[in-house]
């Protein structure tokens, strides 16, 4: 069937549609009920007519909703709980004002500059089609979602839009100005996150190259992981760091944000299928697997290492095996899932308890050592134990195709380095005219009084 090639990378295909000349533009018109089958395209999308199809909606309108909460309240309560209590209600605050701010921008332009057709730039960046949603009517979807309707394929892509700068804070947790935030939130989502997202999933010229990401491991998690490296060097470590006692106020609210991120992932990477169908399903057993292996390995080398399995480690643990499963959920068998997990449980573990102390920087939450470094062991793997029996639309060393970790290397190579210079131009122009980070004297007190004049208690 025809809708099984376009729902292959995150619901995109975007490697079958750019090969095959289509051009980025919403086609289909609605029809209640099954979606009809429709033969292989001739010469292109634009001569097939794609009935929308209402289980595919209902899911993806979940999935949206699964998404969203991974922001409010998942990660708020997991980047709240992991903070002295001076600073909990700022940290959650900021999960918060990021999923507001992003909304805005993602409706004004930051969707049309990532998923619609950019013409001469199309390789770079998209074009002003979708500029305010112009033209998002009930009756067309986007092609390279084409059973739902281009409104719940734009919000399912706003979540991810949500969660990206969101996860960034992480690593400077504690030390930053919220005017500086929201200044450097905006210009890193338009300046960073959608051209990325163009290039790996709007038919740019890393989806020419064949790079395999299902649900944001390059986009989403090594994109802000590097980011929050960024920012981490730049602001400096907080103030007493490696002297004051730090430990996380309430470890509590940091299990129930982990454990909202546990089940919102669902919606992550099998909502990234774009339909109801077998591939979702495969990305949901994958995501499952792979999390609580990567859970039980942080569990082992912590308990080995340092003597006692702690929380902590436990939840730190899920969330890297979430992050690495999630380029490779729609294109690995479930062994695959659980070795990725198991070895993105212990690399992450060793990047965000001895990396960071053998270099020094303050990356308070470890949004790099977690989401960075987790991202980029996902997105590698990928490369090793895709398959071509799950998916159509790549296969990696295991299945006959070494190339593919080349290509998966290429691709992390790009989103690092223009994340990292793109990420440090703008946060020197924000420090050049608001400035980035509160004076040690707002910073001593505790950034829910000096940034938002109120306490949790």
């Amino acid at each position: 069937m025809f809708h099984t090639l376009i729902t292959s990378t995150k619901g995109r295909a975007t490697s079958a549609l750019v090969g095959a000349g289509i051009a980025l533009a919403p086609t289909a018109a609605w029809a209640d009920g099954p979606a009809a089958a429709a033969p292989p395209p001739p010469s292109g999308l634009a001569s097939i007519v794609l009935a929308l199809n209402a289980g595919d909606t209902a899911w993806m309108l979940t999935s949206t909703a699964l998404v969203l909460l991974m922001t409010v309240p998942g990660l708020a309560l997991f980047y709240a709980g992991m903070v002295r209590k001076k600073n909990i209600l700022a940290t959650a605050a900021q999960s918060f004002a990021i999923t507001a701010l992003v909304t805005v921008l993602w409706a004004i332009i930051g969707y049309s500059l990532a998923f619609t057709d950019g013409g001469t730039m199309q390789n770079y960046i998209g074009g002003f089609d979708r500029l305010m949603l112009a033209g998002m009517g009930m009756t067309v979807a986007h092609t390279l979602a084409p059973t739902i309707p281009e409104s719940v394929y734009m919000t399912f892509q706003m979540t991810f839009a949500i969660i990206t700068p969101a996860l960034i804070c992480g690593a400077f947790a504690d030390r930053m100005k919220f005017s500086a935030l929201i200044a450097f939130m905006s210009l890193w989502l338009l300046l960073v996150y959608a051209p990325i997202a163009h290039w790996v999933w709007g038919g740019g010229f890393l989806t020419k190259l064949g790079v395999l990401d299902f649900a944001g491991g390059t986009v989403v998690h090594l994109n802000a992981g590097i980011a929050g490296l960024v920012c981490a060097l730049v602001l400096g470590p907080r103030a007493g760091y490696g002297q004051d006692n730090m430990a996380p106020h309430n470890l509590l609210y940091a299990l129930i944000g982990a454990s909202l991120l546990w089940v919102g992932w669902f919606g992550f990477n099998a909502g990234s299928a774009g339909a109801a169908n077998a591939l979702a399903g495969m990305a949901m057993a994958n995501t499952q697997i792979a999390t609580a292996a990567a859970a039980l390995s942080w569990m082992v080398v912590e308990w080995i290492i340092g003597g006692k399995p702690s929380v902590l480690g436990m939840l730190s643990g899920a969330v890297a095996g979430l992050v690495a499963i999630t380029p490779a959920a729609g294109f690995v068998a479930p062994d695959g899932g659980l070795y990725i997990g198991l070895i993105a449980g212990a690399v992450c573990y060793l990047s965000s308890v001895w990396l960071k102390k053998f270099f020094g920087y303050d990356d308070s939450l470890d949004a790099f050592g977690v989401h960075g470094v987790g991202g980029a062991t996902g997105a590698l793997l990928t490369g090793f134990f895709a398959l071509k029996a799950i998916n159509s639309a790549g296969s990696g060393v295991i299945d006959g195709n070494p190339g593919q970790m080349i290509i998966q290397l290429t691709g992390i190579a790009y989103t690092g380095i223009y994340c990292a210079i793109a990420t440090f131009v703008i946060l020197m122009a924000v420090q050049f005219t608001i400035g980035l980070r509160v004076s040690k004297e707002e910073e001593m007190e505790g950034l829910d009084l000096t940034q938002h004049g109120e306490t949790v208690h």
